[in-house]
């Protein structure tokens, strides 16, 4: 990872504490308001022009790996984050809205960076990308209708408006572009050179839309401390809970080390940066569900960084019993 990447916990922090700072002064709060959503469409369209739909059809190539993956995270994790919203939110319906959209939105970019840390399957992991962003933007809506209907006032045609702007419209901008400097600087400038810039981008513009929406909510924060921290306990209870499933599935359907990383990865990290997106459009009038939603890059990049660490552990130690340099070795 670059210096931005690495520190990506640090630019949020330090986005959070400076918009609550400027949030003090008469008439940033307004202006902050109007800034959240074009930071949040830049950085939205520098991880979509990152992402190649070419590599649907490889994904086919490992049924076992991809199969799973989409079952836990677009079937298991959206009843699991009911399940602990239900345990730990119950008095909290708009954190535990927020909770449900951090959880059904599995990522599209950060969880390749730790695959390969760990040694795994990054060219698995990225072909499993595409499929990622295409069921999110079709089953959110689903999710969010079955799920958060009860909990709080949910304008269905606001929402699927806010999924069309947020993601259809990054997405098709961010492929033209993809397109055209491919064609027009060859796809090894592209791969080699322009792909390296976008992550430092991502991270840059999710900082400053952070900052700008602790800048307009200052008030709301500061009178309610305590709810990002309730949040904390059912993001962390997430990732144990399916750190664990992970393990369990890929012993029993035999995963390699390397297919093993790729599916905790996949089934870990979460897309807090487009569900957070979609809530600043989607629910103007209850401010802490985008709010609740910030919480994700700070746990985020803390855990799977522990849990690269684990993986490293597990492979040093020969502990993973389908390596296939284990079994070679053996045999």
């Amino acid at each position: 990872m670059d210096f931005v990447e690495k520190y990506q916990t640090v630019f949020v922090l330090v986005a959070i504490v400076g918009g609550l700072a400027l949030g003090q002064f008469s008439g940033v709060p307004a202006v902050a308001d109007r800034l959240i959503l074009p930071f949040l469409m830049v950085m939205l369209f520098a991880a979509f022009a990152g992402v190649s739909f070419s590599r649907l059809r490889a994904a086919f190539g490992n049924r076992r790996v991809v199969g799973s993956s989409l079952l836990v995270n677009f079937i298991w994790s959206p009843l699991l984050a009911v399940g602990l919203g239900a345990l730990f939110l119950r008095d909290y319906p708009a954190l535990w809205v927020g909770l449900i959209m951090l959880l059904v939105t599995p990522c599209t970019d950060w969880y390749l960076i730790f695959t390969d840390v760990a040694d795994g399957d990054v060219p698995l992991a990225t072909s499993i990308l595409p499929y990622n962003l295409v069921l999110q933007l079709v089953l959110l809506p689903v999710y969010l209708y079955a799920f958060a209907g009860a909990l709080v006032e949910l304008p269905l045609g606001l929402l699927i408006e806010s999924i069309g702007l947020v993601l259809v419209v990054p997405l098709v901008f961010g492929g033209l572009a993809r397109w055209g400097l491919i064609r027009t600087n060859g796809k090894t400038w592209f791969t080699d050179r322009f792909l390296p810039r976008l992550s430092p981008v991502q991270i840059v513009f999710l900082s400053l839309a952070i900052g700008a929406m602790f800048a307009s909510q200052g008030d709301v924060i500061v009178e309610n401390p305590e709810l990002l921290a309730l949040l904390a306990i059912p993001v962390a209870a997430f990732y144990a809970i399916n750190l664990g499933i992970g393990f369990g599935i890929g012993r029993l359907l035999s995963f390699s080390y390397p297919e093993m990383v790729c599916f905790n990865n996949t089934i870990l990290s979460r897309n807090s940066p487009t569900a957070l997106a979609i809530a600043v459009v989607a629910f103007p009038n209850d401010p802490l569900i985008p709010l609740a939603l910030v919480i994700g890059p700070l746990l985020e990049l803390p855990l799977l960084e522990i849990i690269a660490q684990i993986h490293v552990a597990i492979r040093d130690r020969d502990w993973w019993p389908f390596d296939p340099r284990s079994m070679l070795e053996s045999g």
